[in-house]
């Protein structure tokens, strides 16, 4: 949203992850002291005097009003002074000059944390804009602000006007840097096997650092390729891709939690979970979806490890993930009745059987009951026709 020197993260999205911690019930008190002083000197340092009055509302926090006076007289002085620029570009400069002070302008309301101001602004810079990469610039900038106000909206609307723009032309680097945006976007909508696709396709040409560093990347695509992919292309797109290995152990529990599934140590698996848990709860796109994740990872494995058996004692596979046989019996009994797992458990004997359902004959019942359907539509529409 801001100018960004390379490889550095937005400094408004930052901000907004802070914002979304300090609202967070999980997050210590002490903590809170931190961040609310953080949050702060951003708002103080970037003039953001409509966002202030945001946070305020929202209690967040404090509304000092003299400090809001302050913030909107240098905000009216700066839109003042860049309304100048304006209209001498108009009356004495050129097309891209006129185009530069419009974009200045918009940047300047992204900055301050003027949402709707912003989006009018970046709409009438598009209108002084003709070539298709600047344009496809601004879509980002607008993307820009969905995330930071988590408006799936208008991030949804500004990635189906980019795929557009790309239909007139766009280079290759705008063109992966809008997969990781919209990966992004997938994730936080709990589309996660598309999200999968989208950023495996950019692990080798990630560029999107103003979104979040590499290896936060690699951190949400391990996550959501756990539960989206089969466990052969898990191995050859995640487990031995380089670009993953170069950076996974620099994220605490990442490696424990993907090799061990992989290589079924699934005690080791549960202690790497139990370690991610608190990564994931904490963060602002994946905090929504944090009961529905560890759901369908437990599924996962699960399901992996009742493949290699037509029969098993609860007792054994409770030893197998280091947990109670209480625990696994209540567990397993929650995904049966869901019918997330495909076995049946023999209270009695202590043992569980797994029934996985043969896909053939699953297909030949579903044929077979389609084709029922179409016959009667045929005789109920014989009647009609013989009346």
């Amino acid at each position: 949203m801001d100018a960004q020197d390379g490889n550095q993260q937005s400094q408004q999205l930052i901000l907004g992850h802070n914002v979304f911690l300090l609202k967070h019930p999980d997050v210590p008190d002490i903590e809170k002291v931190r961040l609310k002083d953080e949050v702060l000197n951003s708002v103080k340092s970037n003039e953001m005097a409509p966002y202030y009055e945001t946070l305020a509302a929202d209690k967040v926090v404090e509304l000092d009003q003299d400090v809001l006076d302050s913030m909107r007289a240098k905000n009216e002085e700066e839109i003042k002074k860049l309304d100048e620029k304006i209209a001498d570009a108009e009356e004495n400069l050129g097309e891209s000059e006129v185009r530069e002070a419009h974009l200045a302008k918009s940047l300047y309301y992204i900055r301050i944390g003027d949402k709707e101001k912003a989006l009018e602004q970046l709409k009438l810079t598009e209108t002084k804009t003709v070539a298709v990469g600047q344009k496809m610039d601004l879509v980002f900038y607008t993307l820009q602000i969905g995330f930071f106000y988590m408006d799936f909206d208008l991030i949804s609307k500004s990635i189906d006007k980019a795929k557009n723009l790309f239909e007139e032309g766009g280079d290759w680097e705008r063109k992966n840097r809008l997969k990781v945006y919209e990966g992004l976007y997938c994730m936080a909508t709990r589309n996660f096997k598309k999200a999968t696709d989208l950023f495996l396709g950019s692990i080798s040409t990630f560029t999107t650092y103003e979104l979040f560093p590499y290896e936060t990347f690699i951190f949400y695509t391990v996550l959501t390729s756990i539960i989206s992919l089969d466990r052969v292309s898990l191995k050859q797109k995640v487990v031995d891709a380089p670009e993953i290995l170069t950076v996974i152990r620099k994220i605490p529990n990442l490696s424990e939690f993907l090799n061990s599934l992989y290589d079924c140590q699934y005690k080791s698996f549960f202690l790497a979970f139990a370690g991610l848990t608190e990564q994931i709860k904490l963060d602002c796109y994946l905090h929504p979806h944090f009961r529905f994740y560890m759901r369908e990872v437990r599924t996962v494995v699960y399901s992996q490890f009742l493949e290699s058996y037509k029969s098993v004692t609860i007792e054994a596979m409770a030893k197998a993930f280091g947990v109670t046989v209480e625990f696994i019996d209540l567990e397993l009994s929650r995904f049966i009745a869901a019918g997330k797992l495909h076995c049946k458990i023999d209270k009695v004997a202590g043992v569980l059987e797994t029934n996985r359902p043969d896909a053939k004959n699953a297909l030949y019942q579903a044929t077979i009951k389609q084709g029922d359907f179409l016959l009667n539509r045929i005789q109920k529409l014989s009647r009609v026709i013989d009346l």
